[in-house]
């Protein structure tokens, strides 16, 4: 099982992968993640990706795809994996699936968690994040148990600073149009499964595993 996970910024991508992850048995890969693993190996491919991150720069795409192949090459993806924050754009979508194809690991779904834009900026401006874990909250819609601490390592939560309402939503719309086109270009291909976000926890990790499913069957 090779899937793609698209949505905005707020829509819930991180709450859900957890779920993902361990009821389908695929690792969450966040290209943040492997860029910042990449860089700590120190090998020639974490150098290259050290002097793009070092001056604030992003990774250009052949190296996104040189990376991602790597990382596709572990052992824990022999059965499958979630793949999130890449592709961004359409002709990132292009080369993954030519990379892909090449490592005979197609992309057999790609989920799109749908929510909209006004619920999105609710959402964001009062969002919590792991100082450590990365772990997200909301102090309205999923609050931790303890206030101000993580659930899963205790760790303080911080606002970060680009979640204010003016931050949110240009970055909001930056993403949007992006978003649109990655869907209709994955909903060309018959892959595409919308899920609707602005349900609650429990609703929208039950309406996935029933979209992965029945995709499967």
């Amino acid at each position: 099982m090779q899937i793609v996970f698209l949505g905005l910024p707020g829509a819930g991508k991180g709450t859900q992968a957890i779920s993902i992850t361990e009821v389908f048995g695929i690792p969450h890969i966040a290209t943040g993640d492997i860029f910042r693993a990449a860089r700590k190996e120190q090998s020639e491919l974490g150098t290259r990706v050290s002097e793009y991150l070092d001056k604030g720069l992003l990774v250009p795409d052949a190296l996104t795809i040189e990376v991602v192949r790597d990382r596709l090459s572990k052992d824990d993806t022999k059965n499958g994996f979630l793949l999130d924050g890449f592709p961004r754009t359409e002709p990132q979508a292009v080369a993954l699936e030519a990379m892909l194809q090449e490592i005979n690991k197609p992309l057999t779904h790609v989920l799109y968690l749908e929510v909209p834009k006004e619920e999105l900026l609710q959402r964001l401006t009062g969002r919590l994040v792991c100082s450590q874990c990365g772990a997200s909250y909301h102090v309205r819609l999923n609050p931790p148990v303890n206030e101000g601490v993580c659930d899963r390592c205790n760790a303080e939560l911080i606002t970060r600073k680009d979640d204010t309402p003016e931050a949110v939503a240009v970055r909001l719309e930056e993403n949007l149009e992006k978003t649109k086109a990655l869907v209709a270009y994955y909903d060309q291909q018959g892959i595409l499964r919308t899920v609707d976000g602005t349900q609650s926890i429990e609703q929208v990790k039950q309406a996935i595993n029933r979209a992965l499913t029945e995709a499967k069957a």
